[in-house]
């Protein structure tokens, strides 16, 4: 007797990613995975009175993309702030600001982000003074793009109690003025983590800022508003193809709200992966929190495994770690949140328990010590399948490439973070690296070629979500001058998305390709990735995505 499948796709130009059948018609999909690949003909021997036969038009059917590096429930509470990326002088910003401000009485904090570095013509950056003309009845936070640098004004200040200053950890800072009181200006999440609080941004931010849980916990009625800010979130990545995440933010909040949400809603529309975040201040008996989460939340949908650690800040506000000074700083090489020592000791501990690590490193001497840790781990701790991971890599040393693959450490990357890859503008950024830098910096080709294993994100909300147009950006990025070109073919590219993320969090044997027994995770195109130009690919559209073998997003314009 036939055993009818679930879900059938046809006329479909199927990329597998599998070597030994790398291009086929047709897919069926029965208790979400799949059972059969091959011609339509094969697939509608499996059509029955229940099937959902979708009919993919031509278009391409990949697996379903893995967002590799994201935060999804700030990024999806930040969906109803003030979006200024793109917006330049003081003019505009005014507009944008005044415009948004209106009917908003009663926030206490009015909150923007995407705000460019350079954003005002004929100020280095907004201090308080520039933003009370714009507004001072009223506290304003802008954050910059990559959330490491905020600028505020006086009333934001005030609330918030750091008009004054404050007492912070190392590699955060409240810049003050020669009035001894702060200029506005906020370097790292310490330093506007107060006006975020006194905003009601703090149940968003925790697992963030600090790992923490909310306190108090949330009534009822909080929690089930959170269960909406992260649905929101969800229904994005869906609508980009997304089928998982893997978060590089959390605490036990954010695994419990998708818990209830699981529960409730009869399913996720995408696997997570939340983390522990660990911060330097934490005793090494905090990463039994961590454990805890691992062994309670273990399924195909809700993962934890993995402990989140930020080891120095950005390029632009010259916070990340550099081995020799900053281009425009000659005497500065920014300062880590952790010192190289504590780090190897906390990558000891961490990888003892059997952990996953990521690590947030941009700068090329945050890189360094971040290889150092996990180097001391495995010479401590034995060598084992760790899959440890470096967050971001904006610059690394020559002499430390290959210790990627040396070591097994997987190196996360964000084709849509190098300026004028995708919408980060050139003129800032590399100016601060650095010329003779260059040739090391967002080094996607060069690290590839060394054998690094590279699973790509877009760090959302930090940039735009969207994997089609990071795919474009990592085939299409120019260089600044005569550096080696850093492109990757556009296979690679959709493997950072797919193939690539499943090794990253130990899945390749289930997912990151369309075989059989793997899961039915997949995205279907409006038209032809591999016909369309390379500069015309961030224009294709997602018309529907799968995951477990259900629909999680359809086009209203894809007919069927």
């Amino acid at each position: 007797m036939v055993e009818f499948a679930d879900l059938v796709i046809v006329n479909g130009k199927v990329a597998t990613l599998d070597k030994l059948q790398p291009f086929v018609q047709s897919i069926a999909a029965k208790n979400g995975r799949v059972v059969a690949i091959g011609t339509n003909d094969d697939a509608l021997k499996l059509c029955g009175p229940y099937t959902k036969l979708i009919d993919a038009q031509g278009g391409s059917v990949l697996p379903g993309f893995s967002e590799n590096h994201m935060h999804l429930f700030a990024g999806a509470a930040e969906l109803d702030h003030l979006q200024l990326l793109g917006v330049k002088g003081i003019t505009a910003l005014t507009k944008a600001v005044r415009d948004y401000a209106k009917g908003r009485k009663h926030q206490t904090v009015l909150f923007a982000q995407g705000v460019e570095y350079g954003l005002l013509e004929g100020h280095k950056e907004p201090n308080r003074h520039v933003l009370d003309e714009i507004v001072a009845d009223q506290a304003l936070l802008l954050m910059a793009p990559d959330h490491h640098t905020a600028w505020a004004n006086t009333k934001a200040l005030e609330i918030s109690g750091i008009l004054h200053g404050m007492v912070l950890s190392a590699g955060n800072e409240i810049v003050m003025g020669l009035d001894s009181m702060a200029t506005g200006v906020l370097l790292e999440m310490e330093a506007f983590g107060p006006i975020q609080s006194a905003g009601g941004f703090d149940r968003y931010r925790l697992g963030l800022s600090n790992g923490s849980e909310p306190d108090p916990y949330p009534d009822d009625a909080a929690f089930k508003v959170d269960m909406d800010v992260m649905r929101l979130g969800l229904r994005l990545c869906s609508r980009n193809g997304i089928t998982s995440i893997q978060n590089m933010d959390g605490n036990r909040y954010q695994l419990e709200l998708l818990e209830a949400m699981e529960k409730e809603d009869g399913g996720l529309p995408c696997r997570v992966k939340i983390p522990f975040h660990y911060k330097k201040y934490m005793p090494f008996n905090f990463l039994d929190k961590a454990v805890a989460m691992t062994a309670r939340y273990n399924t195909e949908f809700l993962k934890c495994g993995m402990v989140k650690v930020f080891y120095d800040g950005v390029i632009d506000s010259h916070t990340a770690v550099m081995l020799e000074p900053y281009a425009d700083r000659p005497h500065d090489v920014g300062k880590g949140l952790f010192e190289p020592e504590e780090f190897r000791q906390l990558a000891i501990e961490i990888d003892k328990r059997g952990l996953q690590i990521a690590v947030h490193a941009i700068g090329d001497g945050a890189v360094r010590y971040v290889l150092d840790g996990y180097q001391a781990a495995q010479e401590t701790n034995g060598t084992r399948d760790a899959r440890h991971r470096i967050e971001h890599i904006e610059v690394i040393h020559p002499h430390d490439i290959s210790r990627f693959k040396t070591l097994g450490v997987l190196a996360s990357m964000q084709p849509c973070h190098a300026p004028g890859a995708m919408d980060f503008p050139t003129g800032s950024t590399e100016n601060i690296i650095g010329k003779d830098r260059w040739p090391y910096s967002y080094g996607w080709r060069t690290l590839k070629d060394a054998g690094a294993r590279m699973p790509f994100a877009s760090d959302w909300p930090v940039a735009d979500i969207s994997v089609l147009r990071s795919i474009q950006a990592a085939i299409t990025r120019k260089p600044w001058g005569d550096e080696p070109n850093q492109c990757v073919t556009l296979v690679e590219a959709i493997e950072g998305y797919t193939v690539e993320g499943a090794y990253a969090e130990f899945a390749e044997a289930c997912k990151g390709r369309i075989k059989l027994g793997y899961y039915a995770d997949m995205v279907i195109l409006d038209g032809d990735i591999f016909g369309t130009s390379h500069d015309a690919i961030g224009r294709l559209n997602v018309v529907t995505t799968i995951c477990n073998g259900s629909v999680t997003y359809q086009s209203p314009q894809f007919t069927q």
